[in-house]
């Protein structure tokens, strides 16, 4: 078990399906009267569905009567998917971010979340936007839309992601999404550029002391928005691109003919065919509209021997680069990819199936269901982080999709006690002295 974190009880899956369920309990139930399902139950049921990776409701459905979902994820009564659908249609998504805060703050009771600071004391934080949902047909009031030419629509759901990340680990920690969606009163479609400045506006409610590096792609190092992350006191790393920042880059351009203000570095990795080189540029404006505005140019380059460049990148950031914290700099732009390749090519392709239509409803339950698979997930994520035992598991199996498979397998066929005995049967495999074959 060389290089796993210790396990940490109130990090265990059981410990934070006790936590989630509890916060549950508190969600305000908005339908009228008393409900002959509680809510909790409704939300948990979702939560199992996706902390199982059942592929879709009707498959979920068949384990409405399975002790172990009820006492694993301490379900009183499952709803059919029907039941599901309707009920989890009327929570509004704020009701959830409270669960994500929850597990976060044993995050941080655990001294876990240290392993992540990266760079002046601040934690690397990526956001992306995302699609999860897209029909012709089906759609409801929250719904985007893009009209075709041939005069077809298009109805369509995304979100922005959010997750702390770091260079050298695998494992990411995702915060409360912001779903990017039609807003109340409004005609026009929501864009990732508003849903950040709510996602900003939350993130600073729930986390005020936190302190952050944001790392973006191109898109987002616009002035308004960088104006936003320095309103809620965020550093930033954000990708340029000379198609989109001509102004930024004729200013660089300039600065290193004149080599007023420019430092060059050069360093070698562990290949030494291969050159790493540095252009530092400071104080210059990030657009000609906002030249108050004034930060660091950074670009890197990946050379070999034959002078053929590899990989080029290039950003801005407020932060202080020197010779030093060039490459650190750089490493953290560059982990913004772990929300693309860690966050949501995991939740599409690797049981979660992000884009599957669970359902949709007529007010709140896509979002609601892209909530509460995104909370399974930081769920997850805790536990390949903090469980050796779950994390062995998984070396063992080999892959994500088969370690589902066999979790499910387990629920099918034993009585479990708890889910961490569900992990230790997956490490040792299935004939364990504590685990008793239902003969029901």
């Amino acid at each position: 078990m060389a290089g796993f974190l210790p396990a940490r009880k109130h990090l265990s899956a059981d410990a934070l399906v006790r936590l989630v369920q509890a916060r549950f309990a508190r969600v305000a139930d908005p339908r009228p009267g008393t409900g002959v399902i509680p809510l909790a139950d409704a939300l948990m049921s979702a939560f199992a569905m996706f902390a199982l990776k059942d592929p879709s409701l009707l498959a979920f459905d068949e384990r409405r009567h399975d002790e172990n979902l009820r006492a694993l994820y301490r379900i009183g009564r499952v709803p059919s998917d029907t039941q599901l659908r309707a009920i989890l249609d009327l929570v509004p998504p704020e009701a959830l971010r409270p669960a994500y805060q929850d597990v976060f703050r044993q995050l941080q009771r655990g001294k876990t979340l240290e392993s992540f600071v990266y760079l002046e004391g601040c934690y690397l934080l990526s956001l992306d936007g995302t699609g999860y949902f897209s029909s012709q047909k089906v759609h409801c009031p929250s719904c985007m839309r893009k009209e075709h030419a041939d005069g077809t629509v298009t109805y369509y759901h995304q979100l922005l992601g959010a997750a702390l990340v770091h260079p050298d680990k695998k494992e990411v920690i995702p915060l409360a999404p912001e779903p990017i969606i039609k807003q109340d009163g409004q005609t026009k479609n929501d864009c990732e550029r508003n849903a950040a400045r709510r996602f900003l506006e939350r993130f600073r409610r729930d986390h005020p002391h936190l302190p952050v590096i944001v790392v973006e792609d191109a898109l987002s190092a616009n002035g308004p928005h960088v104006r936003d992350l320095l309103e809620h006191d965020c550093h930033f790393i954000l990708g340029v691109k000379e198609g989109d920042h001509k102004y930024l880059f004729e200013e660089v351009q300039r600065r290193e003919e004149s080599g007023a203000g420019v430092e060059q570095l050069l360093l070698r990795g562990s290949d030494a065919r291969v050159e790493q080189r540095y252009t530092i540029v400071r104080d210059v404006p990030l657009n000609e509209s906002h030249q108050d505005l004034r930060m660091t140019f950074l670009r890197y380059l990946e050379v070999n021997k034959s002078e053929e460049v590899t990989q080029v990148f290039t950003w801005v950031t407020d932060l202080t680069v020197t010779r030093t914290t060039a490459s650190q700099v750089a490493r953290g732009g560059r982990a913004r990819w772990k929300i693309e390749n860690e966050t949501f090519n995991t939740l599409k392709n690797q049981g979660y199936r992000l884009e599957h239509n669970y359902g949709h409803g007529e007010q709140n339950l896509s979002v609601i269901l892209a909530l509460l698979m995104m909370l399974a997930f930081l769920v997850d994520q805790v536990q390949q982080l903090c469980d050796p035992v779950f994390r062995a598991a998984w070396q063992k199996l080999g892959s994500k999709r088969l370690l589902w498979e066999r979790q499910r397998g387990l629920f099918y066929d034993y009585r479990l006690r708890s889910l961490r005995e569900v992990h230790e049967a997956m490490l040792y495999g299935l004939v364990r002295p504590n685990l008793q074959i239902d003969s029901s």
